[in-house]
């Protein structure tokens, strides 16, 4: 029998973080939908998709790295969706907001596509109800995703120059008083580096399962 991880995806056909993080993913495949999405989300929807056998969706990803400009994202969106458009009948947007302060579903309503909802992923992967709800009591808390815990140096702690000035780490987080992470997966070895993660930040830990969340039933009604 195939070894398949996660959930139903050949190991082969699972890129590399450092892609996705980098160069993203190009749409392979027959399906009638498009979902454009960020890297940082191309195992959980491959996973979903291979669990699922929806055929019918393609993925393509832009760099999961364009978090760290969030301006530069609905200009990417957009030049996705005009690459693609005329190939699909149908194309869906797997970003939330994230940090583009509205202007990216303004660019999408722009385009006449959809969008996943949720102010960023760690409120769809909550749960977007459940993550408002915990909202005024968790405002301390720093989150990460399964694939943020993979590459937290690339997305924490080179970018917020901890790599060369660890001293600042108080400074930046004195307003913080834990680290939940959001697992996706049960995987004890992610586990252990996203307590690493914590203890790093100097941060209490906490590992919260969240599954898919909204992400699950937001791509299965297409």
């Amino acid at each position: 029998m195939t070894d398949l991880h996660p959930q139903g995806v050949p190991p082969g056909a699972l890129p590399s973080d450092e892609q996705l993080t980098e160069a993203g993913l190009s749409a392979t495949g027959g399906g009638t939908v498009l979902l454009i999405a960020c890297g940082a989300l191309a195992r959980e929807i491959l996973a979903l998709k291979g669990a699922n056998r929806w055929d019918h969706l393609d993925l393509t990803c832009l760099p999961a790295n364009l978090h760290l400009w969030p301006d530069r994202i609905p200009a990417a969106v957009e030049q996705a969706v005009r690459h693609h458009r005329a190939r699909y009948d149908r194309i869906f947007v797997v970003y939330a907001d994230c940090g583009t302060g509205g202007l990216l579903q303004a660019k999408c309503a722009e385009l006449g596509v959809e969008m996943v909802e949720g102010p960023h992923c760690y409120s769809f992967f909550e749960g977007n109800a459940a993550f408002a709800a915990k909202a005024e009591e968790e405002f301390t808390a720093f989150y990460l995703t399964d694939f943020l815990v993979r590459q937290f140096d690339a997305f924490v702690w080179r970018p917020m120059g901890l790599d060369r000035h660890p001293e600042l780490r108080d400074m930046y987080f004195a307003h913080y008083d834990r680290l939940i992470y959001q697992a996706q997966t049960d995987d004890p070895a992610l586990d252990a580096k996203a307590r690493d993660c914590a203890a790093r930040l100097g941060l209490r830990y906490e590992r919260r399962f969240t599954g898919y969340g909204d992400l699950e039933p937001a791509l299965a009604r297409l």
